[in-house]
């Protein structure tokens, strides 16, 4: 259709540039590019309107006296007929398509340029990093996930086929607060058993052990609580028996989780774990508040004061030391950066998540990365 529209706008510039020829001797003509091309909001009024407000002045004539002749004009032109019917609308004039050529020609571009049909190159040459999916190991992909990752994979074969270098990538949270309560629930109610042992898929089992400490979290929330945090203590701490578990358990869903990726068709140019991350977020973290960025509340913990932003405040990093999901995604997005620099990063998330980043870019910025930008 974009080449019939186009071709409707010379047939208009023409039109005008034969009006102001008449008007004023020795003007100079109208291009095509100098031709407005807008949609009418009611498709009762035409497929396609050019308004005449800009030629008033030089033709010194009312936009909708000017809409009535070039319609007139153009209608003439033999060439109009194939291309549908032109008519004046106000100040416009709007041209109505020939629906069966507009699919002609369409057809026969798709048939003579096959595949290429569509890639207009207008990213060619950008760099482009998409993250999208975001499992946790403590539970399957759900069907968010799986919208995500749907999403995620079609934004990102658009951006390639416009020509961008796209650079595909998932961070798996494989850490914190999380992590711990499906460990803690494995040692409790699960210990010596595996997903072959109950029959199950490897990370439904984790899930299940998820689930269950919700379960025991309900019948004692202060000892589960403690419990966990204590356990993510010893995991920061590099205790071996805490590791080995977590090792063992995170196994058993990233397992799961790629046979999931697979039958879905989705794939990544990199993985990152939080894991890996993590320490450079809560490095920068600490170094900030060295500068005076951010601040210490007398608890221990540290918080970024978000007014400049219209918010409150956030806090990146808890009293005891311990990182959070914010304390990992700046420790990423700063390596992500350093690995393969993009002119663009994308995140394919919830719009539930519109705060968390929104902080972030904020945070990033404050720290004096300028690439960041929301």
């Amino acid at each position: 259709m974009s080449d019939i529209r186009e071709q409707w706008r010379a047939l208009v510039a023409r039109a005008l540039t034969e009006l102001l020829a008449a008007a004023v001797p020795g003007s100079p003509g109208v291009e095509s590019e100098g031709v407005s091309l807008e949609t009418p909001p009611d498709p009762a009024m035409g497929d396609v309107g050019f308004p005449m407000f800009p030629f008033a002045k030089a033709l010194r004539m009312g936009p909708p006296a000017i809409a009535k002749e070039i319609a007139r004009m153009v209608s003439a032109y033999p060439e109009a007929a194939a291309l549908g019917e032109a008519k004046n609308v106000g100040p416009y004039v709007n041209a109505f398509l020939a629906k069966g050529n507009v699919a002609a020609q369409t057809l026969s571009r798709i048939l003579s340029l096959g595949e290429s049909y569509g890639r207009e190159g207008t990213l060619s040459g950008k760099r482009i990093m998409v993250e999208f999916s975001s499992p946790n190991t403590n539970k399957p992909l759900h069907l968010g996930h799986l919208r995500n990752d749907a999403l995620g994979e079609s934004v990102s074969r658009i951006l390639a086929f416009c020509g961008a270098e796209v650079h595909k990538v998932n961070i798996v949270n494989n850490r914190g607060v999380h992590i711990c309560k499906s460990m803690l629930a494995y040692r409790k109610f699960f210990a010596g058993q595996t997903p072959e042992s109950r029959g199950v898929k490897s990370d439904r089992f984790v899930g299940d052990c998820y689930v269950r400490f919700n379960e025991y979290s309900k019948e004692s929330p202060e000892t589960a609580e403690a419990e966990t945090q204590e356990m993510l203590r010893a995991w920061e701490a590099g205790d071996p028996g805490t590791l080995e578990l977590w090792r063992t358990m995170n196994a058993w869903a990233e397992r799961g989780i790629r046979q999931t990726y697979e039958r879905t068709g989705i794939g990544f140019d990199r993985i990152y774990y939080e894991s890996d991350t993590y320490l450079k977020g809560r490095e920068e973290i600490l170094e900030g508040l060295e500068r005076g960025v951010f601040f210490r509340e007398e608890d221990g913990s540290v918080w970024v004061d978000l007014a400049p932003i219209g918010l409150d405040k956030k806090v990146l990093l808890r009293k005891d030391g311990t990182a959070l999901y914010m304390t990992q995604d700046i420790g990423t997005a700063i390596h992500r950066h350093g690995d393969w620099p993009f002119e663009q990063l994308i995140y394919v998330v919830g719009s539930e998540q519109q705060y968390h980043f929104k902080v972030l870019f904020y945070v990033l910025k404050l720290l004096g990365y300028e690439w960041a930008r929301d």
